[in-house]
């Protein structure tokens, strides 16, 4: 008994001596690089986890990651770093550190994190490098009009989900989500590309991450009409099986407006579309009134493509659910942009995997997506747009369908007439509309 409580407390102090992350060192298993137009990434995989400091050296520009009592085995000679901002990456000993040293082809502003494992990595330790060619100046915004009074295309926002190192959902022969939505996603816009009157963006054009936030970030900068988000469903039953159309809950789009208004004294966000305004000079009560009343706006447009798209897929796939689903999903919650997001299928189902992954489903799904959109818009063109002017001039099409969420003063301003002459035209007393009622539009 004695003899064992000797050895014990060797190793007892053993280990207040050399400390526990000798035990825990970690090793750099493999590293690869993913480059997107404004930043680069590193993603380093590790056998566990460690704990690192990064900071930046000037003249010559460098940037050196310092890991805690690890060890590096990848093989970093064979990094295709031609294209990013990097000259070459070296590695060394400080301490009892493994250190990491980045040769910079010119100045970056680094931002590391760790990631915990996932079903398709482990432990990782991941460096972004954001290009810092201009210095970043904060001054007040200043708000530009989206419309200058000439006639424009409806810009319609595209977002792949996933890409980079984050591969989406992974379903059976090693297909992977973001491989398929952004070839559905290139579809897309390759059909948007063809139908006059229209302008469709990417927000991710190959293989790289984009945040959540990031994503919505772009669409308003694309000053998007419309933000669809794609994806493909998994679920740990293979059975699972179906595609689905979301849209933003009640509860998301009150915590959104929530959101908004917190950081509105700190912010020159505009809302609106054509014609937008700006919270920063707005009190409280009416800054959550306009937001409340765009959101409104936004979510019955929403619905009402969603509708459209979950119709034109379930007459070639199976759907999840018979109608349009609510959820509190990030992407969905730009206040003044509709937004919806489409759930291709199961992944996860060996069924829908292998349709999923091919070229002509892809297409297909292409097409439902396109076809909800544009008649969409066919009914609800925005003001001051090629595809509005277009029912201007033909005389077949001066006629409109009340939805819910309209008003008489918004479908006459989308139409580009006077109040008073859409009242006159359609022999009304009072602004009170019905869903479902046809109103004649007078010539502008």
């Amino acid at each position: 008994m004695t003899a064992f409580l000797t050895g014990f407390r060797t190793v007892l102090l053993l280990i207040l001596c050399f400390g526990v992350s000798a035990v825990h060192a970690a090793n750099v298993k493999n590293v690869r690089i993913w480059l997107a137009p404004d930043h680069a990434r590193l993603v380093f995989d590790l056998s566990g986890p460690a704990d690192h400091k990064i900071f930046t050296l000037k003249k010559p520009d460098r940037i050196v990651l310092d890991v805690d009592s690890s060890t590096m085995s990848a093989d970093i000679s064979k990094l295709a770093l031609s294209k990013s901002p990097i000259k070459q990456i070296r590695k060394g000993k400080n301490g009892k550190q493994l250190r990491i040293v980045l040769d910079m082809k010119r100045a970056v502003r680094p931002k590391s994190f760790a990631l915990k494992p996932n079903q398709q990595y482990g432990h990782r330790l991941v460096v972004d490098l954001y290009d810092e060619d201009k210095p970043q100046v904060v001054k007040k915004a200043v708000y530009k009009p989206q419309s200058t009074g000439k006639v424009r295309d409806i810009i319609v926002s595209i977002d792949a989900g996933h890409g980079g190192d984050d591969p989406g959902a992974i379903g059976p022969g090693r297909v992977r989500e973001k491989d398929v939505v952004l070839a559905i996603a290139k579809d897309l816009k390759k059909l948007f590309d063809k139908t006059p009157g229209y302008k469709a963006v990417l927000t991710r054009s190959s293989d790289y991450y984009i945040s959540l936030r990031g994503r919505t970030k772009k669409a308003r900068k694309q000053n998007a009409d419309l933000f669809v988000s794609i994806h493909a469903d998994a679920f740990k039953d293979a059975r699972a099986r179906g595609a689905s159309v979301w849209v933003l809950s009640p509860r998301g789009a009150s915590s959104e407006v929530g959101r908004w208004l917190a950081r509105k004294e700190n912010s020159a966000d505009l809302i609106g579309g054509v014609g937008s305004v700006s919270l920063e000079d707005k009190d409280d009560v009416l800054a959550g009134v306009l937001l409340d009343m765009s959101m409104t706006a936004s979510r019955s447009d929403s619905r009402q493509v969603a509708k459209n798209i979950h119709k034109n897929i379930s007459r070639f796939a199976r759907m999840h659910k018979p109608t349009v689903e609510q959820a509190g999903f990030v992407v969905l919650k730009s206040p003044d942009i509709p937004s919806l997001l489409v759930e291709t299928g199961f992944i996860s189902n060996p069924g829908e995997a292998k349709k999923l992954k091919t070229r002509s489903y892809q297409r297909q799904m292409a097409k439902a997506i396109h076809a909800g959109i544009t008649s969409h818009f066919a009914r609800k063109p925005p003001m001051m747009t090629y595809v509005a002017e277009a029912q201007t001039s033909s005389p077949s099409a001066r006629t409109y369908k009340v939805v819910r969420g309209d008003t008489l003063s918004v479908i006459a301003s989308r139409n580009g007439v006077p109040l008073k002459a859409l009242r006159d035209a359609n022999k009304l007393t009072t602004d009170r509309i019905r869903v479902g009622q046809v109103l004649r539009i007078p010539s502008s």
